[in-house]
């Protein structure tokens, strides 16, 4: 059986710090929960093999997390549970905790609602504030009433969607357990997964065998499944823990690229396959493509494609955004790979809110096969983060600087996050600025700026001539903040003109510039950095979610800057500020 993964752990632990919250229990103990399924959630590397490898006391060393969160994750790991988990969902009502996820609202707010009006679930905090009553609460007010409705109605926007970073792991583990199932010839996952989405609704997974082989019976012995509500001969539709559905199909093996194309979908590009098979007198669907009643390709995707008169169509491409076209005239993008990445341009250490070192972050990375990184730690606004100064900056590119005489084939390259301000100016004189190999310029507050402020704001500071790389640029957090307004259209006309980058931030829950936004850069010509914005060691390899984004946008190679040999990186570099003369 699978062990329980990262987001499940995660999820866990961020469930009991909000019921402990709502029932007001010490902040220090609600914050280390939190800290922890923080950290946890983002760690590409699985707690179970932690435990494996180093036993309890190398999840003791990871960031965030001590010996009395070692000993629940142990618990977890070892019995699928934990105890106190289940004693504290009995204390609350049952849907009370899905609410804290509504912006404008979370925990301590939801206690007070609980308490006052009765709030227990969607419907009764929907009647309080369509009704007005929670206004007349103290501390609240109309303004804060207006706030729960609209978050509200973002939420039920959410509602049944998962973000990619949660819902991978589990369709691998489907997949994975379905794979040891003796009579099974092939299992893939399909649908919006394999097209790499950044949220999907449920899980596809389809396999191939023979009609008779026991899959239902397979299926009920996994561990992960809540429910099991329908089933027959060829589908069986799962309800997984966290509450995803998975819909679990047997095909035959001659119908199995069939299957493939058409339950990887987009629908809209299964419309365009099945005109064009129809233009030539034939038939598409998922059992195969047929010629009246014979079956004459099926088995593999590249078969069909080929008999269609096209090359193979990356999955992550089939939304009917063109891919076709650019198909049929040989005009398909060579995507982007994880290993044409020759390192990470925006990262964090402990010298502002990371967990390790300097030498720990080169260290990781070198490991991942990199030549480069650049560590780009918040700047002085960023208070609640440790922000550096102009004194302490100039200190770490010392000690950087020493790092790198030591160091074999690799390079830390010296960087800064640097606040963008509400006027556009930037968080650290220019002159500083000008000492470092690579600024990062990232928006971390006044969300709620007018769509031309926020514009005017960002131009401002691509213009700065420090700036070569704008940061996040929506600044939005998937299905927790919505991006700030901004014409990025105009953005990216002011970063060509400038020669400044725009990031794809392949964090989880930002995926920031989305797929769209990135085929918008690759057709004006404006670079692309893919960076993990990691904050320790374990999450430099959340950036497979950003070659994934970077591929459904259609990205080359030759559009992403981090590609570079080190060398052509900092000519790069030189040549978006002159001022600078660095070797590499």
């Amino acid at each position: 059986m699978p062990d329980p993964n990262n987001q499940e752990i995660a999820q866990i632990l961020t469930e009991i710090a909000s019921i402990l919250e709502i029932q007001a229990e010490n902040p220090f103990r609600i914050r280390a929960y939190r800290k922890a399924s923080l950290v946890i959630a983002n760690l590409a590397k699985p707690l179970s093999i932690v435990y494996q490898e180093e036993g309890e006391k190398g999840l003791e060393n990871l960031p965030g997390i001590g010996k009395n969160i070692a000993q629940k994750i142990v618990e977890i790991l070892e019995t699928g549970g934990l105890a106190q988990y289940q004693q504290l969902q009995q204390e609350i009502p049952p849907q009370l905790l899905h609410l804290v996820d509504i912006r404008g609202l979370g925990a301590i707010r939801l206690r007070t609602l609980h308490e006052k009006l009765g709030i227990n679930n969607l419907d009764d905090l929907k009647k309080a504030a369509n009704g007005g009553k929670i206004r007349q609460l103290p501390g609240f007010g109309e303004k804060s009433e207006e706030n729960i409705i609209k978050g509200v109605t973002d939420y039920e926007k959410h509602v049944g969607r998962y973000l990619l970073v949660r819902a991978l792991p589990y369709a691998q583990e489907l997949v994975d357990y379905i794979r040891q199932m003796s009579g099974v010839a092939m299992v893939e996952m399909a649908g919006s997964v394999r097209r790499r989405r950044e949220t999907v609704a449920d899980l596809d997974i389809l396999v191939a065998g023979k009609p008779d082989i026991p899959l239902y019976n397979h299926l009920k012995g996994y561990n992960k499944i809540k429910e099991i509500p329908a089933h027959g001969e060829t589908k069986i539709t799962l309800v997984m823990e966290m509450g995803i559905q998975s819909d679990v199909r047997l095909l035959a093996p001659e119908s199995f690229g069939a299957g493939m194309l058409y339950f990887t979908g987009s629908k809209q590009h299964n419309i365009a396959l099945r005109r064009r098979a129809l233009e030539r007198g034939w038939k598409l669907s998922e059992y195969g493509l047929f010629s009246g009643e014979k079956r004459i390709a099926g088995v593999t995707e590249e078969e069909i494609f080929r008999i269609l008169d096209l090359p193979f169509i990356p999955p992550e491409l089939r939304e009917d955004q063109g891919e076709i076209e650019a198909a049929e005239s040989g005009r398909l993008p060579r995507l982007i790979r994880q290993e044409d990445l020759k390192g990470d341009l925006h990262d964090h250490t402990n010298h502002s809110d990371g967990y390790h070192s300097l030498e720990q972050m080169a260290e990781a990375a070198k490991n991942m096969g990199y030549q480069y990184l650049a560590i780009t730690d918040h700047s002085k606004s960023q208070t609640q983060a440790r922000g550096l100064d102009e004194n302490r900056l100039l200190q770490q590119i010392e000690q950087i600087d020493q790092l790198n005489a030591n160091l074999k084939d690799f390079r830390v390259l010296k960087g800064m996050e640097v606040d963008i301000l509400k006027d556009g100016s930037l968080d650290l004189p220019v002159e500083v600025l000008q000492k470092l190999d690579c600024v990062v310029g990232s928006i971390h507050s006044y969300f709620n700026q007018p769509k031309e402020e926020t514009t005017a704001r960002m131009i401002k500071a691509i213009r700065s001539g420090v700036v070569n790389i704008i940061g996040h640029p929506t600044a939005r957090l998937l299905q927790e903040r919505e991006p700030v307004e901004l014409d990025m259209l105009e953005v990216m006309k002011a970063a060509k003109k400038q020669g400044v980058v725009m990031e794809l931030n392949a964090h989880g829950n930002r995926l920031d510039l989305h797929d769209a936004h990135c085929h918008l850069a690759k057709e004006l010509g404006v670079k692309i950095s893919i960076s993990t914005d990691s904050h320790n060691c374990l999450q430099l390899p959340v950036i497979q979610y950003g070659i994934s984004t970077a591929r459904r946008g259609w990205l080359e190679a030759g559009d992403v800057i981090n590609t570079l040999p080190g060398d052509e990186l900092l000519k790069f570099l030189r040549g978006q500020r002159k001022d600078r003369d660095t070797q590499f």
